[in-house]
Parts: structure tokens; C-alpha cells; sequence
């Protein structure tokens, strides 16, 4: 479990690409310990299990179900990824609670930006999902803890403020760039039992 506020960003700088599986590593100041090998790490909003961890890089295995659903598939060398770790017990919750557990991505369509905050709209990617998504519901993008601003029918939009820019990876997004989407958990499990 995680909650989307994103102090750490790490730099690919290992990739092993095939048709149903990735390795990847990634380079960062996240301070881990061999013990922590098995743990799992946010990484661009996707839990993911740390395999092995040399010097300053850490080490994790995407699996085919990851790939289809995550925009995991599009990194390179040199890409940075943004890292969380996963929440300790009694730890202040400054966003919202997520699991990695990526649903969907969305399609950046627009970047305007005033007085320095990027409001972004997007379009998601699976259309079934439109229903889950609410004006000033929570909702992870990267693995950052966001508020959607407004929805259309066919588009959602957010605000996103200088200062999460700078901690993040949201700053090197580009039109026609994917994101990768997590609804908020509790959105998804009201809407199932209300129907």
C-alpha cells in the first residue's frame, strides 16, 4: 500500500525487454537493504517486488499482466521513473491510499499551463473505466497522489502544481505520452456493491 506522494525518482539505467516479460533496473537514492529484497517499490505507480539490489541500483521483474495494463512497456534508458515505498504502519497518509495495482492508462491530449500549474486533460485508455472516474475524486497518475479537477464525457482533467512537478517525473510528460492509472480503491468498491 502506498500513498502517492513521491519524494524519490530513479533513472533506468538497466532494460531486458521480451514479447512476455521486462527486467529493468533502476537507479536511485532510495536507501534499501539487502533485506529488503522481496519488498515492494512503487514505480511509476506499479507495485513491483525488488529481486536484487546492487550498489545504488535495484532490481525488479515485470511480469506479462503488468506489461498489458501499464505504461511500463514504453520505458527506455534514461527514462526516470517515480519511487515510492510502501507504507509503514502509523505512517502519515498525505494523499490517498494506493496499491500499485495499476488499472488502466490514459493518453495525455493537452498541456496548458497557467501561472507555472499544468493542467492536463486526458483521455483513458480502457472506456469502461469513464465511470469510475469523478470531479474531485482521487486518482494516481504515476504513482502520484492527484484530485481530478473536472470530467467530460470522453476526457478528465487535472491541476498539477509547481511543487509536485519538481519532486516528479509528471514534469517530462508530453502530448500523446501514456500514464499509468489507478482509480481510487474505494470509488471502484462503493460503485460494485451499489449496483
Amino acid at each position: 500500500m502506498f500513498n502517492g506522494i513521491i519524494y524519490n525518482i530513479g533513472k533506468i539505467v538497466f532494460l531486458d525487454k521480451n514479447k512476455k516479460s521486462i527486467k529493468l533496473g533502476i537507479k536511485s537514492s532510495l536507501l534499501l537493504k539487502k533485506k529488503e529484497i522481496g519488498s515492494s517499490i512503487s514505480c511509476n505507480g506499479v507495485c513491483l517486488t525488488v529481486t536484487k539490489i546492487q550498489k545504488n541500483i535495484i532490481f525488479f521483474f515485470v511480469s506479462n499482466e503488468t506489461i498489458k495494463r501499464s505504461n511500463l512497456k514504453d520505458l527506455k534508458i534514461g527514462h526516470e521513473v517515480n519511487l515510492e515505498k510502501s507504507l509503514v504502519y502509523g505512517q502519515k497518509i498525505s494523499g490517498h491510499f494506493i496499491q500499485g495495482h495499476v488499472d488502466t492508462t490514459a493518453k495525455v491530449k493537452k498541456i496548458s499551463i497557467i501561472d507555472k500549474t499544468w493542467n492536463l486533460k486526458l483521455e483513458i485508455i480502457n472506456k469502461n473505466l469513464i465511470k469510475f472516474i469523478e470531479e474531485k475524486a482521487s486518482i494516481s497518475i504515476n504513482g502520484v497522489s492527484l484530485t481530478i479537477s473536472k470530467i467530460s464525457k470522453k476526457y478528465f482533467f487535472l491541476n498539477i502544481i509547481p511543487h509536485t512537478l519538481k519532486l516528479t517525473n509528471l514534469k517530462n510528460l508530453k502530448s500523446n505520452d501514456l500514464v499509468n492509472v489507478e482509480l481510487d480503491i474505494f470509488g471502484k468498491y462503493i460503485y460494485k456493491y451499489s449496483i
